[in-house]
């Protein structure tokens, strides 16, 4: 009897897009894949339909976007590959979190319906919307005082991209789209819902998002309660549901849903996951002592242990949050690939663009290749990685970038050079809190775009970090991790996969080529990194606060000239 081939699709979403990937699960070969973008982008500056101004630190989407990129790539990886729809047995989602909207008892979300759509807090809260810093740092504050036991487990403070903080956010700006929510749902778990007509919540984001521990549950009544007495039954109201373990099948495809993407009815859903955390056994790390570098606009740092330990700013530790069996830990940096596309995009002069045109390339690998040239510390620039806020260690969203050292004579590649270090002295400050509390990393692995394409970025890190990374092979990693959970989903009975562990010793794949530090970059980057932890602590650590009274100011100026433009509009109006 021949043997057939069985696939998994995975669907990553991203920031700026989704991707698709059709999976062979005999060896993990990427088949085919797809990427959407977003309909919508990033809103940040305007709200869909009505032009209504948003203010600072907003980030929202459009939900019909997600469903776009099922409805786009899913039937474009059939396509491409010639794949017969009834070898596909699992489909797995993954997602950038906390990303999370509210939706009323039917599942639809509120900024669909025509009584909501104009009310910025109906939207989609993306994971980088950072206006809820006040309610996180009054979380903080009562959590501390009231000794929560939680609170150690997210290094300390509980981060404003996070549910709690942006939950409470729209209780007290926007009460009545509050009370309008039946739910609060990860966007992972709400698309899982479009393909399965269930609902379920994943214990990833339920983890690492919402406080929620797998003895525990999420924080009690007492607690949201002192936080405000509205509250205090949030957690068996608006984040009910069953919290399901990584790779159980959250239902089948429904008939429907099947006939949109061209996939038979009934096909195992997995439940939904983070796409840092589904990248883990992307490149086949089941076991501890191996930290995975996620590497896009921002970097996700995760890493598997056997005990439970309080790590300084890190973003949460899990049991059974990444690999079954193990504590998963998560760290992070808000901005990486971001701060090289700000500069990209509004600091680099003409000149730089034109003369990356006349050789054909791009204006990222012509300043690579520049910046390449210099020697550690030859660029006399020293930088600071807080472009969009600290998420570890310091966890505090009011923090800005910084570069020191600039010249008349500075360069652009030199700045380049300069911001590419300085998150890699991020990475170096993550590794360490590990360290510090006894979570050991021994191996780096790093995954994502940037690895894939800039050569200068990894051999800094190896540099900085003086370890070795090895890097994935698949360019499409927390698709692959994604498809793997798919696998596990449908089961063997159906082709797929009995265990995580399993599928990833099958299907996971990195580069035989590593980059290695060399040994004289290291001494010079020890210098280095020294002076950049003396900025570090006097800027981040209250030494002085300049950078949030800076920011502060900037908000007061916006808010006065948008009431200033208010007011002579209601003059203009009553002819005053």
């Amino acid at each position: 009897m021949a043997f057939t081939a069985k696939y998994a699709i995975g669907v990553d979403y991203g920031t700026e897009s989704g991707r698709a990937v059709l999976v062979d699960l005999s060896n993990g070969a990427e088949i085919a894949d797809h990427v959407t973008s977003y309909p919508h982008g990033v809103i940040d500056e305007r709200l869909p339909g009505t032009g209504q101004k948003l203010e600072a630190d907003w980030a929202l989407q459009h939900p019909g976007d997600y469903l776009e990129v099922l409805k786009r790539s899913i039937p474009a990886v059939l396509r491409t590959s010639g794949v017969d729809p009834s070898a596909v047995v699992g489909i797995g989602i993954d997602f950038t979190a906390c990303t999370m909207l509210p939706v009323d008892a039917a599942g639809e979300p509120l900024c669909l319906q025509a009584g909501w759509s104009g009310h910025p807090h109906s939207w989609v809260k993306l994971w980088k919307h950072h206006a809820a810093q006040d309610e996180a740092n009054e979380i903080n504050r009562i959590a501390e005082a009231r000794g929560e036991r939680f609170l150690a487990r997210y290094g300390g403070k509980i981060s404003s991209e996070w549910m709690l903080a942006k939950v409470w956010q729209i209780l007290n700006e926007a009460p009545e789209v509050y009370a309008a929510a039946d739910r609060f749902l990860e966007a992972t778990d709400w698309v899982t819902l479009q393909l399965t007509g269930r609902f379920t919540r994943n214990s990833c984001t339920a983890g690492y998002k919402a406080i929620w521990h797998k003895q525990d549950g999420y924080p009690d009544r007492a607690f949201l309660a002192a936080l405000d007495p509205r509250l205090a039954d949030l957690a068996e109201t608006k984040l009910r549901g069953d919290v399901s373990p990584l790779g159980t099948r959250a239902g089948g495809l429904t008939d429907a849903m099947a006939a949109v993407l061209g996939l038979r009815p009934g096909t195992a859903v997995a439940v939904g996951n983070v796409d840092a955390h589904a990248a883990v056994p992307g490149v086949g790390v089941v076991t501890p002592g191996k930290l995975v570098m996620a590497m896009g606009t921002s970097i996700c740092h995760l890493v598997l242990a056997t005990e439970e330990k309080p790590v300084e700013g890190m973003c949460g530790v899990v049991e059974d949050g990444i690999i079954p069996g193990y504590f998963g830990y998560e760290a992070g940096q808000s901005a990486v690939g971001d701060i090289f596309a700000w500069f990209v995009e509004h600091g680099v002069p003409a000149a730089v663009h034109e003369a990356a045109e006349s050789e054909g390339i791009s204006v990222h690998e012509w300043l690579e290749r520049e910046a390449a040239a210099y020697k550690p510390a030859e660029t006399g620039l020293l930088a600071l990685d807080w472009w969009n806020g600290n998420r570890s260690v310091l966890v505090d969203t009011d923090l800005t970038g910084l570069i020191l050292g600039l010249t008349l004579q500075t360069k652009p590649e030199e700045i380049y050079r300069a911001l590419l270090e300085s998150t890699a002295y991020g990475t170096r400050r993550i590794i360490e809190a590990f360290h510090q509390s006894g979570v050991e990393v021994h191996e780096l692995y790093a995954c994502g775009g940037l690895p894939q394409r800039n050569r200068l970025l990894m051999q800094i890190y190896a540099d900085v970090t003086n370890r070795e990374i090895k890097i994935a092979d698949s360019k499409q990693t927390p698709a692959l991790g994604a498809a793997m959970l798919g696998a596990v989903a449908a089961g063997s009975a159906a082709g797929g996969y009995d265990s995580l562990v399993e599928a990833a010793g099958r299907m996971a794949r990195v580069k035989a080529e590593t980059f290695r530090p060399i040994p004289e970059h290291v001494t010079v980057y020890e210098e280095l990194y020294r002076e950049y932890m003396g900025l570090h602590d006097y800027f981040g650590r209250g030494g002085n606060d300049v950078m949030k009274r800076l920011k502060a100011w900037k908000e007061q100026a916006g808010r006065a000239d948008t009431e200033s433009i208010a007011a002579n509009a209601a003059a203009a109006a009553t002819g005053e």
